[in-house]
């Protein structure tokens, strides 16, 4: 989705709004555009030194970076998925067959055969305006299959440890929840029911747990449930907004993205955040980036290393 269309309007965004804006984009804004010229920093961070290393500059709003064990970057820019090679630092489109309206909701299966992929749906015959489907496509390219037809919105945010199954975002407007849906396609299972978003689930790597945030509290909070929906537990209670939580692959950290500001149920970009390390067991939080200019596109979905010891993630730079 595009900054500078966001930054012209001057939107907070929510998933709705991140919707109006996606259209925005694909319509073309030519004077929104030419006002501002967005930046993005492609960079890892380590999650025991702190240290960050920016792996690319890239001009216009690269977004929601995943790792795969390949040792390359997976990315969406403008519709379209991308892979950014940490060793040569080239940047090649993804074939996504006829899918080309992509979204910043994406992410690798379990081994890396898969990418799960939220696009605007075509095919959908709703006479609603906005419809968001989930399909999966090889990581290597190729013709996308459809995962979700029964909804018309559904933004995936997470696979299972075994790949058999995905936990997404979906519902309507008025109230957006958190379901899980076979890989194979089916009826989804609705996991939570409370008023307000609850939002960005994705499994722990033991399956025991479903991490995801709420605003049940009254402000964006981490949370979590086991995968059938039971014991949903708040995990922060702070006064950031909390956002996408992701639990590293050895189970020791929930990373997550946190507003400085309250931003209600929305994430907008072009705020100050930082990023943040959980630890489940005892709910200990610190932080492991200093305050930057990003939101959302920066770590909407899953993007630790294989090895558990750094992150992926966006900045960006609007002038």
């Amino acid at each position: 989705m595009n900054k500078s269309i966001r930054s012209q309007l001057s939107l907070r965004l929510s998933k709705p709004a991140g919707i109006i804006l996606f259209f925005l984009l694909l319509s073309g804004s030519s004077s929104a555009q030419g006002k501002h010229d967005t930046t993005s920093y492609i960079q890892t961070v380590d999650i025991k030194t702190g240290k960050i290393d920016t792996v690319l500059v890239a001009k216009g709003d690269f977004e929601a970076p995943n790792w795969h064990p390949d040792n390359y970057l997976v990315l969406n820019f403008r519709g379209k998925i991308y892979k950014l090679d940490l060793d040569t630092k080239q940047l090649t489109e993804i074939n996504t067959g006829s899918i080309t309206q992509i979204m910043d909701d994406h992410g690798l299966s379990p081994g890396g055969k898969w990418i799960a992929i939220t696009s605007f749906d075509t095919a959908n015959p709703s006479k609603k305006l906005y419809k968001f489907s989930i399909s999966i496509v090889p990581a290597a390219g190729g013709q996308p299959r459809k995962i979700t037809t029964s909804q018309d919105l559904s933004f995936w945010h997470g696979w299972s440890p075994d790949g058999k199954t995905i936990a997404y975002c979906g519902g309507d407007f008025s109230n957006l929840d958190v379901y899980t849906i076979p890989v194979e396609g089916g009826t989804p299972e609705r996991l939570t029911v409370t008023p307000g978003l609850d939002d960005g689930p994705d499994y722990s790597p033991d399956g025991k747990y479903i991490y995801f945030h709420s605003y049940r509290s009254g402000r964006m909070q981490i949370w979590r449930m086991r995968p059938d929906g039971s014991q949903q537990t708040q995990m922060t209670f702070d006064e950031n907004a909390n956002w996408f939580p992701h639990p590293s692959p050895n189970n020791k950290w929930i990373a997550y993205i946190a507003y400085t500001t309250d931003e209600k149920q929305n994430h907008p970009f072009g705020k100050n955040v930082k990023l943040r390390l959980l630890a489940p067991k005892t709910k200990a939080v610190k932080d492991i980036t200093p305050v930057f200019y990003g939101g959302a596109g920066t770590i909407n979905t899953p993007s630790w290393s294989p090895n558990s010891k750094k992150l992926a993630f966006v900045s960006y730079l609007v002038n």
